[in-house]
């Protein structure tokens, strides 16, 4: 499971760098046409807000990935070791259960509905980029899987005497 979760890591952390490249070139080249050209193009201000999403999803799966995203532990870290591996367990099964729901099931149900709505300027339709609900969805799924194990076997958990903790009781 760790080999998988390298590679995936390694390909998504490529992927945001594509996507945000693509996104600067494309916002950059949506303001030389409007700005010196004086004939925007139509298309680049769909595609910004398109590349804007799937790079913000795919994003938040590559933070999930490292537990990089924004966590509230406090009261947590003044569990004892057994009760953090228990909380954790249950918060990254939380994690799993939106994932599979929200964005792996409601974003097929997404592309389902507007696979066959073309978007304005691009050639592309709007379920094709609804794809990256589902898509972001099946990664941060795999994370919150991975992550779960991990929480049962005790590892990657705080210590049980935290310096902030010590300091603020």
């Amino acid at each position: 499971m760790n080999a998988i979760k390298s590679v995936l890591d390694f390909l998504l952390r490529w992927l945001c760098i594509a996507l945000f490249a693509v996104l600067v070139l494309v916002v950059c080249w949506q303001v030389f046409t409007r700005q010196v050209l004086q004939d925007p193009a139509t298309w680049t201000t769909t595609a910004a807000q398109y590349l804007f999403v799937w790079l913000a999803l795919f994003g938040s799966a590559y933070v999930f990935a490292d537990r990089g995203h924004i966590a509230v532990d406090f009261m947590v870290r003044l569990l004892k070791i057994s009760h953090k591996r228990y909380t954790e367990a249950f918060v990254q099964f939380i994690i799993l259960l939106f994932a599979v729901f929200v964005l792996i099931w409601g974003g097929l149900r997404g592309v389902d509905l507007t696979w066959t709505q073309q978007v304005s300027g691009l050639p592309v339709s709007v379920g094709a980029m609804y794809l990256a609900l589902p898509i972001s969805g099946v990664l941060t799924a795999f994370y919150a899987l991975f992550h779960l194990v991990e929480a049962l076997r005790g590892r990657g958990l705080p210590d049980e005497f935290d310096e902030e903790i010590r300091e603020a009781i």
